[in-house]
């Protein structure tokens, strides 16, 4: 019999805008969750919104995470690229090095990196891939986290490599029984309706088991649930799933601070 989970961390992707171009309503997201995951120049976002959004993040009391992806804003960094895994490491180590040196100038850390997107998705299948988002974040600091998605390549590699790993689910997203995500525009891909996800969220908590669109419910281990900042009814949502489970008794506190 699983634990219950009594405490987890929102994360959510912000800073995702670009020069005078704002994505989602950050202002909000950051009154809700408890770590931020901020675009680095690859998908989203500039060196102006990177320092503003870790200002917002500094004055919110969020932790912050590098949030690389494809380099490809046209695609908001959800198609995957054709890059070698030498390719991948350098590009990862650009985008997560560009929030660093931001953040030393707004005074707000980067605590842990997260992967975005496609480069996420194919991380959590391929090994090869994981690996290559790994080696730029220990060649940086072996010190600094890796939050994965949970049950996936991306935990193996950290875990391999000595890295920190936490793992996550997402809150408005279906699952395979691989533990995959359901590729988005596929059916069962997103949950819209806001009560159905935050009962599924809260029958994890208690049971540990996810439920899943081709088969029984799977195991999954969680630190963190991401809440989505950028779609019409997203501040909804993630006040919705906030407030469901402080009801229910959880904690939400940042996965680095339990």
């Amino acid at each position: 019999m699983t634990d219950r989970i009594t405490q987890i961390d929102l994360n959510a992707d912000l800073g995702e805008g670009f020069g005078p171009w704002a994505m989602g309503d950050d202002a909000a997201m950051f009154g809700i969750v408890t770590s931020a995951n901020v675009a680095c120049g690859g998908h989203a976002s500039d060196p102006e919104t990177m320092y503003h959004t870790l200002q917002q993040a500094k004055a919110s009391g969020v932790t912050v995470g590098a949030h690389p992806g494809y380099a490809d804003p046209a695609g908001f960094g959800r198609r995957v690229i054709p890059m070698t895994p030498a390719e991948i490491t350098r590009m990862c180590g650009a985008q997560i090095g560009a929030l660093m040196g931001i953040a030393a100038q707004a005074g707000h850390p980067v605590s842990y990196v997260k992967p975005h997107g496609a480069l996420a998705n194919l991380a959590a299948r391929d090994r090869t891939v994981a690996d290559a988002i790994v080696q730029a974040i220990v060649a940086i600091n072996p010190s600094l986290p890796l939050l994965a998605i949970s049950g996936t390549q991306g935990e193996a590699a950290a875990r391999a490599a000595g890295l920190p790993v936490y793992s996550e689910l997402f809150a408005d997203r279906g699952y395979l029984a691989s533990g995959q995500l359901v590729p988005r525009g596929q059916p069962g891909a997103m949950i819209h309706d806001t009560q159905q996800a935050t009962d599924r969220l809260l029958a994890f908590l208690d049971t540990g088991l996810m439920p899943v669109t081709d088969g029984d419910p799977i195991p999954l281990q969680a630190h963190s649930i991401c809440v989505h900042g950028d779609g019409p009814q997203a501040v909804a949502m993630a006040q919705h799933i906030r407030a469901g489970l402080a009801d229910h008794g959880v904690t939400i506190r940042s996965f680095l601070h339990g």
